[in-house]
């Protein structure tokens, strides 16, 4: 199959961006993530192998996706990752391979993790307070991820960015505190509108919504608004004056992207979602186990981004119907 010309879906967005969760598996229980029962986890059998995904990323990369991030549940606990890590970042045409993880497996794994050609992460980090992170959680580890962000920095990921989901009542006591994270260190603090999504159990009928979290945030001082850049996520990026690091806001219900939303998901399960908040996908990885030829494939990815929907917006009524769990998505 020959190189084809870049993906833009019917609103004229270009499409370059490609989240893979590898595993619906997870090692913490987090409220806003996870509902209070237990979760049906996808059977193991319908999870694609590394080669099945090496070999859609291929072809997505031929369709013009540059930027691919690693997602689960938590992908360091699924066997052999670095491995596949290795070999994804070596697919010709990606210009950016970068990693979420929720730190707990991290220090083990970040050498590893440079050696295969990582230099981006992104690490859940929702509280400073130890006794705090384990009720966020479900664990004692909030030492255990420090010491990973601490060495991550150490070792020269860049850039480090803490992803803060914004909790009234459990952690915005703390916004000042994790905003100031980026004066005495170069990493970007990015916080995030609570997502009312598959019956988490952090879920409040009045979600902190950015402009309160950044009215929040400027007590600690002004912020400095920064430009833009080609493969930049859903963020708008601020920073303190002379801070070395960067304070991002990312607000799916009170400032949606949808208008320029670039992304599609992959699932662990195989299946291709077009928007994060819609239920519709696509079945690409049963085309796939059935023999489907390589421009075969490529007409279901490029099917799917026929059918990206333009706007669909998150509210707090509607989201809260989403019936599956964050980590079964990808994030």
């Amino acid at each position: 199959m020959q190189n084809e010309p870049e993906l833009t879906d019917g609103y004229q967005r270009r499409i370059n961006y490609l989240r893979i969760s590898i595993t619906d598996r997870c090692n913490l229980n987090c409220i806003y993530c996870m509902p209070g029962q237990p979760v049906e986890k996808i059977p193991h059998f319908s999870i694609l192998t590394y080669e099945e995904i090496l070999k859609l990323t291929r072809i997505a990369s031929r369709l013009g996706i540059t930027k691919v991030r690693i997602t689960g549940g938590e992908p360091l606990i699924r066997r052999d990752c670095i491995d596949f890590v290795s070999r994804l970042t070596r697919i010709e045409g990606l210009k950016d391979v970068s990693l979420t993880t929720n730190g707990l497996l991290l220090s083990k794994y970040l050498v590893p993790l440079k050696e295969a050609g990582i230099s981006r992460l992104n690490i859940s980090l929702d509280t400073l307070n130890p006794e705090k992170y384990k009720y966020i959680t479900g664990h004692d580890a909030f030492k255990q991820v420090w010491t990973a962000i601490m060495e991550a920095l150490e070792q020269g990921f860049s850039p480090v960015k803490l992803n803060v989901v914004v909790m009234r009542g459990i952690n915005d006591d703390e916004l000042i505190a994790l905003a100031n994270l980026t004066r005495a260190w170069p990493v970007h603090v990015r916080f995030i509108e609570l997502m009312p999504f598959g019956h988490a159990q952090a879920i409040v009928a009045a979600p902190m919504l950015e402009d309160e979290i950044m009215a929040s945030v400027m007590r600690s001082g002004d912020l400095i608004p920064i430009a833009r850049k080609e493969l930049d996520g859903p963020a708008r990026k601020f920073r303190f004056e002379g801070a070395p690091g960067k304070i991002g806001f990312i607000s799916p219900i009170s400032h949606h992207f949808c208008r320029t939303c670039n992304r599609l998901r992959l699932t662990a399960d195989g299946r291709i979602r077009m928007c994060l908040l819609s239920d519709k996908s696509i079945d690409i990885g049963s085309a796939l186990r059935s023999g489907a030829e390589d421009r075969q494939l490529a007409d279901i990815i490029l099917s799917a981004v026929a059918l990206k929907p333009f706007i669909r917006r998150l509210d707090t009524e509607n989201g809260s119907n989403r019936e599956n769990p964050m980590s079964a998505i990808g994030g």
